[in-house]
């Protein structure tokens, strides 16, 4: 199976993230180049995705560069199990500095998730606060990662989860160092990607059940080199929750020393909430639509 050849296949767009310092990122601009990239992220094989080179600015990519923590921090996690992950550092972002932690709650901010919900066409993504296996992730010299795909339901938050996005941070990286991101076909009968984790390089993909991605092979690279990246994982919501509460609007009630007229006005959008709750929704949306007719006749 073929692989994609770096320069030509790869698109070159950078986030237009404001050049002032003060990461600021207008929401309907990010929307808008999402939905540039929208096409080649949902035809892609074997499973949603895109790989962006170039992806943030230069001095804010060189910032985060600068400030990944070389030394080991309270809350860091290892793990050494082999296929299931070897040689690999997990950092959480609470653990940092400021500026990182800044940084990465940006990456869940709203600017951030219009633009992949405009490249995804996933609507209501949701990012992770608690950053549930995602953070800074390093990989040292024999580490690797075997082929899966990824936990699905956040349970402490009991969301969906939809959405990776990877951001590498490896600077004059060599080939033979290995690393590569691998992704694989449905029917794991082929490799149908091979992607170095070169600095500043994004991938983004879904998170389906067959969505099957890694790094297998162990790292080759000299004792102090590392392979780092930024894991940045979002969600969606399930629409079930509405079986289980009640979607009225915001419920009023009076004080018992209100006047009259204010607790005529709380009774009545009581009564409203509870219609949402008795009628069914398309007999609701005409009741509401028949009523606001009725109200313009009798005005005019």
């Amino acid at each position: 199976m073929s692989q994609h050849l770096e320069a030509a296949t790869y698109p070159n767009a950078t986030l237009p993230i404001s050049a002032d310092g003060n990461l600021h990122l207008d929401s309907k601009i990010a929307r808008a180049f999402g939905e540039e990239l929208s096409g080649t992220y949902c035809f892609a094989e074997p499973f949603p995705h895109i790989v962006i080179d170039n992806f943030l600015p230069l001095p804010f990519i060189e910032e985060i560069y600068s400030l990944f923590p070389t030394e080991k921090l309270a809350d860091d996690q290892f793990f050494e199990n082999d296929y299931g992950g070897l040689h690999k550092r997990r950092i959480l972002p609470e653990s940092c500095e400021q500026k990182i932690r800044s940084i990465f709650h940006f990456f869940n901010s709203a600017p951030v998730l219009q633009f992949l919900e405009g490249l995804t066409t996933i609507d209501s993504l949701i990012g992770d606060p608690y950053f549930n296996g995602g953070g800074f992730h390093e990989i040292f010299k024999g580490g690797k990662l075997g082929v899966h795909a990824d936990f699905r339901i956040h349970e402490q938050l009991h969301l969906n989860r939809r959405i990776n996005m990877l951001i590498y941070l490896n600077k004059n990286w060599d080939p033979d160092f290995g690393g590569n991101l691998e992704l694989w076909d449905k029917g794991m009968k082929a490799k149908v990607d091979s992607i170095a984790p070169l600095f500043n390089r994004c991938v983004i993909f879904n998170t389906d059940a067959d969505s099957y991605h890694g790094h297998p092979d162990p790292l080759n690279t000299p004792n102090e080199i590392t392979r780092k990246s930024i894991a940045l994982y979002y969600y969606t919501a399930s629409k079930k929750v509405y079986e289980d509460t009640p979607a009225h609007s915001t419920m009023y009630v009076a004080r018992p020393s209100d006047s009259k007229h204010i607790k005529r006005q709380a009774a009545k959008l009581r009564r409203q909430n509870y219609k949402k709750d008795w009628i069914p929704p398309i007999a609701f949306r005409t009741w509401s639509k028949l009523k606001s007719k009725i109200k313009k006749i009798i005005k005019g």
